[in-house]
């Protein structure tokens, strides 16, 4: 399957509990944090909620 990686690039602090329960969705518990996902529709899902948040690149 493909992978994504995914970086946090902008703070959570004063977002909506359901953006920063999705960050922790994905393993990103501060900023800068890189994680490695492979490509499924519920992580494409929660990756969409918080795309101001994040940069996904494909690797």
């Amino acid at each position: 399957m493909k992978k994504i990686k995914i970086t946090q690039v902008r703070s959570a602090v004063g977002r909506p509990i359901r953006q920063k329960r999705s960050l922790e969705a994905l393993g990103l518990h501060k900023m800068h944090q890189t994680v490695e996902h492979e490509v499924t529709p519920q992580i494409e899902g929660i990756v969409n909620a918080v795309k101001h948040l994040v940069t996904v690149e494909e690797l």
